[in-house]
Order: structure tokens, then C-alpha cells, then sequence
């Protein structure tokens, strides 16, 4: 149905300001994953899996990195402000690319809602004088206003943010360590006492593991955004590639390290679902006003997401317009490489989420957020799938490209792609994840079903040109170029 795509060393070419240095993508690599699934949601992790939670996360972790660096191999093949969407659309055709492009989109939108209202309900504890649809509407107009300005702005963002994050956690596990070990005033060493009583490592077996890794899977979430910022530095393939290979294993210590301190320093039977591991231990080692300084903590990542998940939305529906599979209109770019409409069309949609979450957060709006909850595993499914596909190809066409390198080729990726496999069945089988699946299922089925008819029609045009320029005694040098154009992904505004 399609023409062979253009060679690969022209999806490189991007219309937007490369504006971001190699700091920006480091910091946005560490700090856009650690949100408050970390600083609070881990919580329910712990109160399933015990101090088998460290487990958890080395399971969850590592699918992650995985999963990264195949990203990151692609990525700094073929840098794009679409990155997995144009990858897919380069492997499996722009069925794909369609498909998985809006479906993250979509995703990042309406995550975006509750980002902006958990961080209104925070600061209206602060500030009980000031509404809560207040502060929504006060955060959505400052990060829409950075992000049309300039991308240095998003960049510089979440630069800090991101700083805030990292100190935050270093600090924690300084801490932390100190109090293992009882050199802070007041405190005795723990020992292992709390990782071999109540039940022991792993109190409720295997299956607590497993139950851990479903609860804290989905935190990983968001370092994709760092391949498709990377389109917008000044070396997008060296840059993502040292994004990558930076961040995945810092992010894993943090992770791993913050549970080992929290489930080492107290009994695990202590933490509460929705309650912050980490205000108990800042608590117990006598840190004065820990609960105010894990709100401020927790405040400033979910603004940091907050402005991740708007810049991503926007470059991804950008890339959907660029390669016409989402309306022309998105492609306007200003003087200083911002893809202006492109912000607008995102954040509109995320005003509306956020309506939805403040007027009907327990009808309405739980059924997006369950359409979207198991939409980033089928992302990360298309991800493997498009780096199976794509490997071989760009070994063979630009060999010089591949700075980053999947490891264990090929049997990491199908490893991966058979973990995620299974993270969907045990859902399934879990009465709390399986409306997700369902719902994100569904959400999956109707855009596949969209880019399915949208190849339908492609093909029955094409096939009517045909049929059109054999009537008139064969095609002409202008309508083979118009069919190919048509049928090119790369094509800019196609």
C-alpha cells in the first residue's frame, strides 16, 4: 500500500528551535519520572509486597531500562519530536504511528489533569482562601505561557525542577543511611531487624512481589519524554544517547535505594496506601516539619509533570501533523521554533480533563483516567516491536548511526515485550487493574479501528488515481510524485 520510506538519515530534520543543551535532557531524564507515584504511591506498594517492594522495583526497573534503551538506540538513529510514534510509523507502517501518537497523547492529557489537581489541592491547603479551580486555572496559564515561549523556558523549567527532585531524594537517602547506621543524634543502628521480622523479606511471598510490581510499574512513566525533547537539542543523537544511558541507572538507585532506606528503617506493617512512605521515616529520625516538606517536594513534582506532560502532547500531536495524521492547521511554528498551536490544541484538552476531574473525578473522568491506565504498557509494547523491526534495517542502510546499542539483541527485546505480556494477563486477573486493561483496551481498539479506515480509504484513493492516469494513457511524471508524496511519512505537512 505504501511506497518504500525515504532513507533513514532524513528523519533527522526538524522545523523546531534547537534550543536545548545536554543539561536540560540529563535533568529531564532523572527528574520526569520521579513524581508523586514515587514519593507517595509507593506506599501501596510496600503494604502489598513488604519489604519485597526493593524487588518490585528492580523488576519494574529493569523493564524500564529496557525499554529506554531501545528507545534510546532508535532515537539517536533517527531523532524526531515524535520519536516512538515515527519510529512505529518507520517499522510497521503509519497505521502504527498513528496509533501509538495519539494514544499517548491522549494519555499525557489527561494525566495532565491530575497532575494540575493534585497540585491545586495542595496548594488550596496553603492557601484555603483561594478556590481550588483557582490554582488549576493559575498553573495551566503559567505553563501554557512557557511553553509558547520559547523551549529554552521548558527547558530551564524543568531544569530546576528536576534539580529540587533529585536533591530532594540524595538528601533522603543521606539521611536515611545515617540513621541505619546510627550516627544521627538519637538514633540507634536498625540492623536488619525490620527486613526479617513481621512476616519476613518477603511476607506474602512471590505473589506480594508480583502485586508490588503492578503497583509500581506505571512510575516509570514519562522518560520517553526525554527522546522526544532530544529532537530539539543542538546534537539530538549524541545528546539522548548520554540522556539515556545517564539516566536510566540513576533513576533505578533512586528508586531502589529510597525503598531499601524506607523498609530497612521501619516495619513495613507501619505504611498505609495514599499515605507517604517517606514523611514516616523524615517522622521517625525526627526531621521537624516532614509532612510540610514532602507537600513542597510532592508539590514541585507533580508542576514538574504538570510542564513535561504539556511539552510532550504538544510535540507529539506536532509530529502527527507533520506526517498527516493529525490536522494541518497544528503545524504553525513561530519565529523563535515553537510549535504554537500545537501547545493550544494539547492544553485545551487538558482544561477540559481538568474540568472533568474537578466536576466528575469518580464518573466521567475515572473512566479516561482507567482508558489511559494500561496505555503506556501497549506504548512500550510498540516500542520493542519497532526496535525488532528497525535494527536490522538501520544496520544495513546507516550503520554509523547506532551510538546506542540495545543490549542482549535480540533476546532482550523479546524478554521485555513477554514481560509486558505478562504484566497485562496478572492485571487482568487483578479485580483493582482489571478495569484499566478493559478501558485501555477499548480506548486502543477504537484508534486502531480509526488508523484502519483512514489505510482503507488511503488505499482506495491510491487506487483510484491509478485507475484515473491508466484512463488517460498511463501517469505522468507530476502524479507519481503526488501519489509518493502522499504516501511518504516524512514528508513535511504531508
Amino acid at each position: 500500500m505504501h511506497d518504500a520510506p525515504p532513507p533513514l538519515p532524513d528523519a533527522g530534520r526538524e522545523p523546531l528551535s534547537p534550543a536545548l543543551k545536554q543539561r536540560h535532557l540529563t535533568m529531564l531524564g532523572l527528574g520526569g519520572v520521579i513524581g508523586a507515584g514515587l514519593f507517595v504511591g509507593s506506599g501501596a506498594g510496600i503494604a502489598v509486597a513488604g519489604p519485597g517492594i526493593v524487588v518490585s522495583y528492580l523488576i519494574a526497573g529493569a523493564l524500564a531500562m529496557l525499554i529506554m534503551r531501545m528507545l534510546g538506540e532508535m532515537s539517536a538513529a533517527m531523532p524526531a519530536s515524535g520519536a516512538f510514534s515515527v519510529h512505529a510509523e518507520r517499522a510497521l507502517g503509519r497505521w502504527a504511528g498513528f496509533s501509538v501518537g495519539w494514544l499517548y497523547w491522549f494519555l499525557l492529557v489527561v494525566v495532565l489533569a491530575v497532575e494540575a489537581t493534585g497540585a491545586a489541592r495542595i496548594a488550596h491547603g496553603w492557601a484555603p482562601g483561594v478556590p481550588q479551580w483557582g490554582w488549576v486555572l493559575l498553573f495551566m496559564v503559567v505553563f501554557t505561557v512557557t511553553n509558547l515561549a520559547a523551549v529554552k523556558n521548558f527547558g530551564e523549567f524543568e531544569f530546576w525542577f528536576a534539580a529540587l527532585k533529585v536533591g530532594a531524594i540524595v538528601l533522603f537517602l543521606l539521611l536515611g543511611v545515617l540513621a541505619i547506621t546510627g550516627v544521627l543524634p538519637d538514633t540507634d543502628p536498625v540492623g536488619l531487624t525490620h527486613l526479617t521480622g513481621n512476616g519476613g523479606f518477603l511476607p506474602h511471598g512471590w505473589s506480594g512481589v508480583v502485586s508490588g510490581v503492578l503497583a509500581v510499574v506505571f512510575a516509570f512513566g514519562g522518560l520517553e519524554v526525554v527522546t522526544i525533547a532530544a529532537a530539539e537539542s543542538d546534537d539530538p543523537a549524541r545528546n539522548v544517547a548520554r540522556a539515556v544511558r545517564s539516566a536510566v541507572w540513576r533513576i533505578l538507585f533512586f528508586y531502589v535505594g529510597s525503598m531499601l532506606v524506607i523498609v530497612t528503617l521501619l516495619p513495613w506493617t507501619a505504611m498505609r496506601p495514599g499515605e507517604s512512605p517517606y514523611v514516616a521515616v523524615l517522622d521517625a529520625i525526627g526531621v521537624p516539619a516532614a509532612g510540610q516538606i514532602m507537600n513542597v517536594v510532592v508539590f514541585v513534582a507533580l508542576l514538574s509533570a504538570l510542564n513535561a506532560n504539556l511539552y510532550g502532547s504538544s510535540r507529539m500531536v506536532f509530529s502527527l501533523a507533520e506526517r498527516g495524521e493529525a490536522p494541518r492547521g497544528l503545524l504553525a511554528v513561530s519565529g523563535g521554533g515553537v510549535p504554537r498551536r500545537a501547545v493550544l490544541a494539547s492544553v485545551a484538552f487538558g482544561f477540559v480533563s481538568v474540568l472533568l476531574n474537578l466536576k466528575w473525578p469518580d464518573s466521567v473522568f475515572l473512566y479516561m483516567l482507567n482508558a489511559v491506565g494500561a496505555v503506556l504498557l501497549f506504548v512500550w509494547a510498540l516500542i520493542a516491536v519497532s526496535q525488532l523491526r528497525l535494527r536490522r534495517r538501520i544496520e544495513r542502510e546507516a550503520p554509523g548511526t547506532l551510538s546506542l546499542r540495545m543490549w542482549g539483541f535480540p533476546w532482550l527485546t523479546w524478554a521485555a515485550l513477554a514481560a509486558m505480556a505478562a504484566v497485562l494477563v496478572l492485571m487482568l486477573l487483578d479485580d483493582g487493574a482489571r478495569p484499566q486493561v478493559l478501558w485501555s483496551s477499548g480506548a486502543t481498539a477504537a484508534v486502531l479501528a480509526v488508523a484502519g479506515l483512514r489505510e482503507l480509504r488511503a488505499g482506495r484513493r491510491a487506487a483510484g488515481e491509478g485507475a484515473g492516469r491508466a484512463g488517460t494513457g498511463g501517469a505522468g511524471t507530476g502524479g507519481d510524485a503526488a501519489e509518493s508524496a502522499a504516501h511518504t511519512p516524512y514528508t513535511k505537512g504531508n
